[in-house]
């Protein structure tokens, strides 16, 4: 019976099948064939004998069933693992397991799991940075309300806002590479790190294994891998799940009704928005997206407690960790889809941005007005007191910034109506965004090659 949501509703086939237990099951079968290949490689297991081993070491010939049935008598999963493989090996069983420690095959089973996982992220990632790019690159020029403090500022571009998010989620794509050869990690230097257990070529058989499963060589571990590296990753991939709850949130924000700009896209002819209130279109991608980020940010505080360990090692973190490094990859991947699902079929309503625009009576430009006055040689202090109490007379009154600023000698000596008309034109007071969606997109777009 399925419990988790994990089974029945969120998640991408893909990297489920990378922490299903078959997944988990499948690179601990790799792992101990690395191992027995590395013995091979230093002369201690023979070329027949490792062939065998080699052979056996599928899903197929070590089955997950009796793994399980074994493990229902030891109570310990990596022998049940180990007498399953030696079962299966005959007389080359001897060498399954040699000289590791159970932790070895463990944590370096999860570091294949944690590599695959980078992968899907990176490809994912990158799948929504070009999204990103051709969005801020089509509304570059498309001109609307910036908000601060929830209120009306001045204007801004649609594309500009959307490149801040393609520079930031560059910016993880980023971190991701800087941080891969430290996450991607597994060991092979048995019960308390020191290699004894592997003999005098103790690390020459951890590099063998780890290079030949391209996962990177720690310099030193206790009996499992430093969770330090477990904290980078489940922190990076909080920060990219933030990320990607920050804009779906300014794009539900933006669907308000009363704002209307933007919107997640909607079937018309099928879909439904409510079960009573017939005329409903919500965006339901765009909610779903950001809750689940927040289950990916939680993960956070038991990634920290599992570094906790006492002396060279205890299991309080292995039944945390089963939540913890799985749910977190799934999650961020499903999020990221969903995302960038919502993002390439966003709705802009650029004449609805201008109405709003139009709603706020000219009071955004005063800015505008206040930087001409002080180009035009009134003290900035002056022009400010000028225009603040303009606005608070244009809405007292209800009129527009424009009319009242009609009346002001201090302004009409300096500026014809003309003029006056075209400080109130959002267009002319949207500054460098241009420029800065263009190199933004650029930069963005080298990142990706």
């Amino acid at each position: 019976m399925p419990v988790s949501p994990l089974d029945y509703r969120y998640g991408r086939e893909p990297i489920k099948l990378v922490w299903s237990q078959e997944g988990r099951h499948a690179r601990q079968l790799e792992v101990e064939r690395a191992l027995i290949w590395a013995h091979n490689q230093l002369g201690r297991v023979s070329d027949e004998d490792y062939a065998v081993v080699a052979a056996i070491s599928n899903s197929e010939s070590v089955t997950k069933e009796r793994v399980d049935e074994i493990e229902a008598e030891t109570r310990h999963d990596i022998m049940a693992l180990t007498k399953a493989m030696a079962e299966a090996a005959g007389e080359a069983g001897w060498c399954i397991h040699l000289g590791a420690t159970s932790n070895d095959i463990v944590d370096t089973a999860v570091g294949l799991q944690i590599l695959d996982s980078v992968a899907i992220h990176r490809e994912i990632l990158q799948t929504l940075i070009s999204t990103l790019a051709d969005l801020a690159e089509r509304e570059r020029d498309t001109v609307m309300l910036g908000r601060t403090h929830g209120q009306a500022a001045v204007p801004i571009t649609f594309g500009l806002k959307i490149a801040v998010f393609l520079d930031e989620f560059r910016r993880h794509l980023v971190r991701l590479d800087e941080m891969k050869d430290r996450v991607c990690v597994g060991k092979f230097l048995g019960a308390v790190g020191t290699g004894a257990a592997q003999g005098k070529d103790a690390r020459e058989l951890q590099e063998l294994i780890l290079t030949h499963l391209h996962l990177t060589v720690p310099l030193v571990t206790t009996q499992v891998v430093g969770r330090d590296r477990y904290i980078e990753w489940v922190s990076w991939m909080a920060n990219v799940a933030t990320s990607v709850e920050k804009l779906l949130q300014e794009i539900r924000n933006l669907q308000r009704s009363e704002i209307a700009e933007v919107g997640e896209w909607f079937d018309a002819e099928k879909q439904v928005g409510s079960s009573t209130m017939a005329h409903k279109r919500n965006p339901i991608t765009a909610e779903n997206a950001c809750g689940l980020a927040r289950i990916v940010r939680s993960f956070i505080i038991p990634s920290y407690e599992n570094a906790l360990l006492w002396h060279e090692r205890d299991l309080a973190n292995s039944s945390a960790e089963r939540f913890t490094l799985s749910h977190s990859a799934i999650l961020l991947d499903d999020i990221l889809a969903k995302c960038n699902r919502v993002m390439s079929k966003c709705v802009v309503d650029s004449a609805r941005m201008r109405q709003n625009i139009d709603s706020q009576q000219g009071l955004v430009m005063a800015e505008k007005v206040m930087i001409e006055l002080v180009d035009a040689g009134f003290p900035r202090d002056h022009a400010h007191e000028i225009l603040r109490a303009a606005s608070m007379t244009a809405t007292s009154t209800g009129q527009d910034l424009r009319n009242v600023c009609e009346d002001i000698s201090e302004i009409t000596e300096k500026f014809s109506p003309t003029e006056l008309d075209s400080m109130f034109d959002p267009n002319n007071h949207v500054g460098v965004s241009a420029e800065l969606v263009d190199e933004s997109v650029s930069l963005a777009r080298s990142s990706l090659t």
